[in-house]
């Protein structure tokens, strides 16, 4: 695999309609919050879960890309897998406990980690549950999004007619049909927001992409998962969730040429009103209808006096 040279910091634009992207199991499922100004928020761990469902579905059982965090893997197995690799199957394989023997056997415990599982290369994972496979600082870090204006989160209340057990069958027939009825009813809730825009800044860094193998083709990969994998990860509960923009800022060096933030600071999201376009937050924007629609916001990317070694790239 082609080893990765040059440093990318992004900025990745998606929004939900009439969904929950991400709920607080905390707060009662409702959509994350930032209680201080009411955007909203979408956490590291759900965008990177998204990652790996896309991967596991279009690159599952092609070498390399397994995937490592999966539901109701155990990932002691996976780390005794790498042992027996190193190891070959032996009664000291074969041991509850294990940790590695040498600096040599630690590297090359942690160096089939990131061959075989393309999360780990990728984002990095802490693999010393029990059997010690070591730990790993991924080349890709993703930051918690957060809603370009503020959300109004609405709690819905929804109902199920079917019962599930005789008892309750009877007990619903019994007396008079309508308010027994409606009271024997299971009631429930579900959250979702209307409309949000969410933004959320990721780096990749080409140096520790030397140490986990983190090529040119899961760069590519990585890319394609950012612009497809809301495609694949529809239900009821998240609503219509769409990658809108991603707009990637390439170093021409591995260690960069530019301060990230002064990158992200070229991309300017605002409210579209008529001709005018207005920044979020704007006390004019009570005035107006909220945002429900991509459509209403207009995304600027400033291109003019880039830094030295940089380069935009559209990815879509």
């Amino acid at each position: 695999m082609t080893a990765l040279a040059n440093r990318y910091d992004l900025v990745f634009l998606f929004d939900v309609t009439n969904g929950n992207p991400n709920g607080d199991p905390d707060a009662g499922n409702l959509p994350r919050m930032d209680p201080e100004t009411n955007k909203g928020l979408v956490s590291d761990v759900s965008l990177k879960r998204k990652i790996r469902n896309y991967t596991e579905l279009t690159k599952g059982g092609q070498p390399g890309y397994r995937i490592y965090v999966q539901e109701g893997s155990i990932l002691n197995e996976q780390h005794r897998e790498a042992y027996k690799a190193v190891r070959g199957d032996s009664d000291k394989t074969k041991a509850g406990k294990l940790n590695p023997q040498s600096v040599e056997e630690s590297r090359e415990l942690t160096k089939f980690m990131c061959d075989n599982f393309f999360d780990v290369r990728t984002f990095g994972a802490v693999m010393s549950t029990g059997i010690n496979a070591g730990q790993v600082r991924g080349p890709v870090q993703v930051t918690f999004a957060s809603s370009i204006e503020p959300i109004m989160p609405l709690e819905i209340s929804i109902t199920r007619m079917a019962a599930t057990s005789e008892k309750e069958k009877a007990a619903r027939e019994k007396g008079d049909e309508g308010d027994e009825r409606t009271e024997n009813r299971t009631m429930g809730r579900k959250h979702i927001v209307p409309y949000g825009l969410y933004r959320a800044h990721m780096f990749v860094n080409a140096k520790l992409a030397e140490r986990t193998g983190f090529g040119e083709a899961d760069l590519a990969h990585l890319f394609e998962s950012l612009g497809t994998m809301f495609e694949h990860d529809r239900s009821a509960a998240r609503g219509e969730m769409s990658s809108r923009r991603g707009i990637a800022f390439k170093h021409a060096s591995a260690l960069g040429n530019a301060h990230a933030q002064a990158l992200f600071d070229r991309v300017q999201v605002r409210r579209k009103i008529g001709d005018e376009l207005l920044e979020p937050g704007s006390d004019r924007l009570s005035n107006y209808a909220p945002a429900r629609r991509f459509a209403d916001y207009d995304v600027d990317v400033n291109r003019d006096s880039l830094p030295e070694g940089i380069e935009i790239v559209e990815l879509f």
